[in-house]
């Protein structure tokens, strides 16, 4: 950082003006947490971990407005990548936890900001589709999942019924994107990937929590009802089994080094460990209760990690490559470093 008290960085844009997409996983982490530990009880904990996801959220989105008014050519270049829908992920999971403290009219404030970003981005991504793409390209379905879960919240909440049918169009939109990104997805990021491969099971774990949502819903009865219920299921097996896979993965090609992405691992845990808990009451299945409530800890301690492998990292030069979520060959939509 240069300029008067540091500012202004090295390009001449006013801090934080160079963070990058992926960023926006770093708010998405604790903010999931914060959900996961008001589900259990542990309020002062949760308001802790809220504190922070709100606090970077508005650095990020500081940052966004940035970019928007004095770099355009950057803001069109990074719409492209499938980490600028951490933006919306992270506003609708924002919005959740708000909901959750029965703040309804800020969490409807967020939901109408996320479905305003939304179908740009989605667009943009869309648009720009690789043959094999990084676990990032799940990001259409958590953004679109993300949407749903918010939607059946205030749906709840204030008994509308047009918003609880439009959360079940979003939560099917959802899964077919998530079979697109599937079909793209390259599997050798479960062995390579510096982070962002965890979104494979995260997709499906936020899946599996919107279901659950939609599942509690006094809209929902008979056949209806029992659809989502066993879906939700099916969701939330499909979640814990990448899970288990990626888990393994780690342990078999240990990556300790600090990455960026690593936000994005801690965000699938923490949503797989919501996931369980939100599952366990709308679906009768008492067990998941106990399952949640012990792989949020170990998502708590995962971003208690991440934490300190930033810290002992320390100021670095900021890659060209995926790292930052930003196109490094100069192509819209690469998430690859460029070779050199």
């Amino acid at each position: 950082m240069s300029g008067a008290g540091g500012t202004r960085s090295r390009r001449g844009r006013p801090w934080p003006a160079e963070l990058p997409p992926a960023a926006g996983a770093a708010v998405l982490a604790p903010a999931v947490i914060s959900a996961g530990l008001a589900l259990l009880g542990r309020e002062p904990l949760s308001l802790a971990f809220f504190a922070v996801a709100a606090a970077l959220y508005l650095v990020l989105a500081y940052d966004f407005a940035v970019r928007l008014v004095r770099d355009r050519g950057r803001f069109r270049a990074e719409a492209y990548t499938p980490a600028a829908l951490t933006a919306v992920a992270a506003t609708t999971v924002l919005g959740c936890r708000l909901s959750i403290m029965g703040r309804q009219a800020a969490a409807a404030a967020l939901l109408a900001l996320a479905a305003l970003l939304w179908p740009g981005l989605l667009l943009a991504v869309e648009r720009h589709w690789k043959r094999r793409m990084p676990g990032g390209a799940f990001l259409v379905c958590v953004a679109t999942q993300g949407l749903a879960v918010l939607s059946a919240m205030l749906a709840d909440a204030w008994r509308l019924d047009w918003l609880a049918r439009a959360a079940l169009a979003a939560f099917c939109l959802g899964l077919l994107l998530y079979a697109q990104a599937l079909a793209r997805f390259d599997l050798r990021e479960v062995l390579r990937g510096a982070g962002d491969h965890w979104v494979a099971g995260g997709a499906l774990a936020i899946s599996a929590l919107a279901g659950s949502r939609l599942t509690a819903s006094p809209e929902w009865t008979g056949g209806p009802h029992a659809a989502l219920r066993w879906t939700t299921l099916v969701l939330l097996a499909l979640s814990l089994a990448w899970y288990a896979v990626l888990l393994g993965a780690e342990l078999r090609a240990w990556r300790p080094q600090y990455d960026i992405r690593r936000w994005a691992t801690v965000f699938p845990l923490g949503m797989t460990a919501a996931a369980c808990l939100s599952a366990a009451g709308a679906t009768g299945v008492a067990g998941l209760r106990t399952l949640g409530a012990v792989l949020l800890w170990i998502a708590v301690g995962a971003w208690l990690l991440t934490c300190a492998a930033l810290a002992a990292a320390g100021p670095r030069r900021r890659p060209a490559g995926p790292a930052s979520g930003r196109p490094a060959s100069g192509r819209p939509g690469s998430d690859r470093p460029a070779r050199h």
